[in-house]
């Protein structure tokens, strides 16, 4: 028997067989523990260093220099922010020498293979501190090339921001890039201080930050849009009037066109021609946002606005927070002056304008942009961040849009429903919001910038894990708020699914993988992936055929994956071998009967593969229930008692029994009730302690042929996002479960 935690430390020590009491304890440490903390918005020089489709950083500096002469060196540099000790793996490909130094140690050196071999690609295995992390690169021209390629490997999982040094650009995101030099300026890897002064460093960095004379003489909205005549931009900024009360103030400045001013979303203000302009008008005291639209004229572009309450000039702030800029004004532009918009749908971060002036290589859409050199407004994903061995740190994993969460999120709605919760609906809600909300923007954000900053998953979609989970939270929360963001995403998922997800010959779901240790294998997590999804979609759409996918995928998983002799699961079959794996990994089988059972709630009586997934579901709870441990879990490797017991799997056959008893699918109900009153015990002694952690749940899995990589190396982690979500769906479907036999039923 594994233990995680001491009797006194559990939470049925302090709260026995209260289960209400334990679904609160559960929700509202994850709440707690996650606060709904936003992106953050940061300041990006788009004359900078872009990223590629695989996210990596694109520093090829024979395109930045193009004239850096061969043999002359460069460098550039970046911070790493971690909020914990994070461990990623590096991929790294050379355009010419180079040199990569991490926290001041040398921690690789090209070869002359790496150089001048074009797919070359080295991995590097890094552990980032917590606190600041320093990354430099020495970079050497020759007639080959000038640079190099670096990032995350898997970055729309394992997420890497990186921000400027120096302090002259404290809080902008992205690399900075030296001019090329002659002399090995940093020889041996002493490079200045990247939390000090720029204009200490000894060269010069690039991109550049600051307007030329001339640009300064211009009005804002020329030097950041050019000119176009009879386009309009929209200036947003926020003035803080002092005092209490209402306070009569003057709007006072010049012109080059039309001007319209709406203060707190009201109309102030409209200048039918160039010039000089004073308005007074009355304005309640304290922080009221400000939204200018301009009208480009023949030869200028642009205005000038003070803002007086008597005769002292109010103080204009940025409308929010942009880390790494400090003047008051966001501009959008070229816009059309037709596109006219309500106020507070323009004052918004989340809003895309259409483009009045397009061109070659354009998006269709603008967003909203800085008073600097091809500076812009970009939000960053940089709540909790993924290592190589899937654990988090400590901080909020608001806003990410992942598949663990989505049974996190699926748990909070079902425990606020029970449990008459509002306040945990509205929190899970405003999680999938803040992800479904920036959807537009950040397909755009990859159009613009090579990679997404948000959102990296659901943007990237290649693979059920990127898109079903989470979606299948998505489309549940949409019966507490109909937003139609929400199905628009979702036709999308489906269309992935259903339209151009690889399968194999006979309709089978697979992951292609191509060049990946999963290459050409079918994964039993993935019905977990895809059917809770396609079931919802087909409820919300009445897609009959995304019900029949569901249905038809666990009869071919079957197939592959069904050990007959025990009635369990194997893992993984692998087409590399013609084989499955033979390992019936816990929550691999969890994901199975857990998701077999969200199909079979919405199924009609009358389908036609109705009675044989009830068969199979009969099949696979006989197979799971003789392997239920003495305290109520499962193992980690559900046939071999010598494996550590696991909390997720446990959770997961239980939710499945007590609603296998609840809606009469099982022919002999009667020992699955007692196997899910039994699990749920043995979770709230063994796995959930009297402060609401989750223990016991191993991190995310890859696979294998043997037991010992699931038993020695996929170990437990505290609070692992793929348990939590489950302990909460277990305690529904048990108490709903307690409650259903308590009147009377059989």
């Amino acid at each position: 028997m594994t233990t995680y935690i001491e009797e006194l430390d559990s939470s049925n020590y302090r709260f026995g067989d209260n289960d209400q009491g334990i679904l609160t304890l559960l929700a509202d440490r994850y709440m707690g523990a996650n606060p709904a903390a936003p992106f953050t918005f940061r300041a990006f020089h788009k004359s900078g260093i872009m990223q590629t489709a695989e996210g990596l950083f694109d520093i090829n500096l024979a395109e930045k220099l193009p004239g850096a002469r061969v043999g002359q060196y460069a460098y550039a540099a970046a911070l790493v922010w971690s909020e914990s000790e994070r461990n990623l793996e590096l991929g790294i490909s050379c355009l010419g020498p180079l040199r990569f130094y991490f926290n001041g140690d040398l921690a690789y050196r090209s070869n002359v293979i790496d150089e001048i071999k074009p797919d070359a690609k080295v991995k590097l295995n890094v552990d980032f501190r917590k606190g600041w992390n320093f990354l430099a690169l020495q970079m050497r021209k020759t007639p080959a090339g000038f640079g190099c390629l670096i990032g995350a490997e898997e970055a729309k999982v394992r997420i890497l921001n990186v921000l400027a040094p120096f302090q002259e650009r404290k809080g902008q995101a992205g690399w900075v890039f030296s001019e090329s030099t002659d002399e090995d300026v940093y020889a041996n890897g002493a490079f200045p201080d990247l939390l000090g002064a720029e204009a200490d460093s000894g060269l010069r960095w690039l991109p550049r930050t600051e307007w030329s004379p001339e640009e300064n003489g211009m009005l804002p909205c020329e030097r950041i849009f050019g000119m176009h005549p009879g386009r309009a931009a929209y200036a947003w900024s926020s003035v803080i009037v002092p005092g209490t009360g209402k306070q009569i103030c003057t709007l006072e400045g010049t012109s080059a066109g039309q001007l319209t001013v709406w203060i707190g979303g009201e109309l102030v203000m409209v200048c039918e021609q160039a010039g000089e302009f004073a308005k007074t008008v009355e304005l309640p005291a304290g922080k009221q946002d400000v939204l200018v639209k301009s009208i480009c004229g023949v030869s200028r572009w642009g205005f000038q606005l003070r803002i007086l309450a008597g005769t002292a000039a109010c103080a204009l702030v940025q409308p929010r927070q942009i880390h790494g800029y400090e003047e008051p004004w966001l501009y959008a532009g070229p816009v059309d002056t037709k596109d006219e918009t309500d106020p507070s749908a323009i004052m918004s971060l989340s809003q895309l304008f259409n483009d009045a002036v397009g061109g070659p290589g354009m998006s269709g859409k603008v967003y909203w942009q800085l008073d600097a050199p091809a500076g812009r407004v970009r939000p960053y994903y940089e709540n909790a961040m993924l290592s190589n061995k899937w654990t988090t740190s400590g901080v909020t994993n608001f806003g990410r849009w992942d598949y663990p969460l989505g049974v996190t999120m699926y748990g909070l709605l079902q425990t606020g429903r029970l449990l008459d919760r509002s306040d945990l609906i509205r929190y899970s809600i405003a999680h999938i919001r803040a992800c479904t909300d920036m959807y537009e923007y950040s397909l755009w954000d990859r159009r613009e910038y090579g990679f997404p900053a948000v959102n990296q998953q659901l943007v990237l979609m290649k693979m059920l894990d990127n898109c079903g989970s989470f979606g299948s939270a998505m489309l549940e929360a949409y019966a507490e708020c109909e937003d139609p963001n929400f199905v628009a995403i979702a036709n999308k998922i489906a269309d992935f699914m259903i339209k151009r997800l690889e399968r194999k010959k006979d309709g089978a779901f697979f992951r292609e993988c191509r060049g990946d240790y999963s290459e050409n294998t079918m994964w039993a997590d993935d019905l977990y992936m895809s059917t809770p999804f396609l079931r919802r979609y087909a409820g919300i759409t009445g897609s009959q055929g995304a019900l029949d996918e569901a249905a038809q995928q666990f009869l071919l998983f079957k197939k592959y994956l069904f050990m007959p002799e025990q009635k369990i699961m194997s893992h993984v079959f692998d087409f590399k071998y013609e084989r499955a794996t033979g390992v019936p990994w816990g929550r691999g089988n969890g994901w199975t009967i857990f998701s077999l059972s969200e199909v079979l709630e919405v199924l009609p009586p009358e389908h036609p593969s109705r009675p044989e997934l009830l068969a199979f579901f009969n099949e696979l709870c006989e197979g799971y229930v003789k392997l239920q441990g003495e305290n109520g879990l499962w193992h980690q490797v559900l046939n071999d008692s010598d494996a550590y017991q696991e909390a997720s799997c446990t959770a997961m056959f239980a939710f499945a029994f007590a609603r296998g008893v609840r809606f009469g699918w099982l022919s002999e109900p009667a020992p699955y009730v007692q196997a899910a009153i039994k699990a749920w015990e043995g979770l709230t002694k063994n796995a959930i302690d009297r402060h609401g952690n989750v223990h016991g749940v191993c991190s995310g899995s890859r696979y294998s042929f043997t037991s010992e990589y699931y038993k020695e190396d996929l170990l437990t982690v505290l609070n692992d996002n793929h348990g939590i979500g489950i302990m909460m769906l277990a305690g529904t479907e048990v108490l709903k479960l307690k409650r259903w036999l308590g009147e009377g039923r059989p």
